[in-house]
């Protein structure tokens, strides 16, 4: 029994200390390397940099260019409904994104519209499209005659007289409050 005792407490104590020193081994090596890729969006950008020892560096950019260029082409014509001479005209503009702000072109005048010439548009796009509405639904009887397809020109007629209403509304009321578009 003698030997039974020590060969049975020898075998604990080197399961033991080989356990210990598994212990202390795994955690002095070096863990594996892996990337988990940083978020990626049209703004952002990121450049992974590997050196022959094994370490690496990135460099992430959340907005990137944090800067951007806006070109705006603008009709200029003369008239209410764009009768007259035809010119265009571009403005440029540099702006940070997600911030608003006003915008100045090369002439030193606002690209961001006022709320006042938003308002104006609104409005006058929502009666233009009541009043186009009205006058395109003066048109429904005599469509609903068409066999067949009838009830359906005469929805057309009164949708496209809605939309060509709003438009003109719309150009109507700018117009009027004096707001370039």
């Amino acid at each position: 029994m003698k030997y039974k005792n020590k060969t049975l407490w020898g075998v604990v104590a080197l399961v033991s200390i080989l356990n210990v020193g598994a212990f202390i081994g795994n955690s002095m090596r070096r863990p594996p390397v892996s990337i988990n890729y940083p978020p990626v969006g049209d703004l952002s950008s990121y450049e992974i940099t590997m050196y022959p020892n094994g370490s690496y560096s990135i460099t992430y950019k959340g907005h990137d260019p944090t800067v951007l260029n806006s070109d705006t082409y603008v009709d200029t014509s003369n008239g209410v409904f764009g009768i007259g001479g035809r010119s265009t005209t571009t403005r440029s503009n540099q702006y940070v994104p997600g911030r608003t702000g006003e915008g100045v072109d090369e002439d030193g005048k606002k690209i961001v519209r006022s709320e006042e010439c938003i308002k104006a548009e609104g409005g006058g796009e929502s009666n233009g499209a009541l009043v186009g509405a009205s006058v395109a639904t003066g048109f429904a009887p005599m469509l609903t005659g068409i066999p067949y397809v009838g009830w359906l020109a005469s929805g057309w007629a009164v949708m496209f007289g809605q939309d060509i209403g709003s438009q003109i509304g719309g150009e109507i009321a700018t117009t009027i409050k004096g707001c370039d578009k």
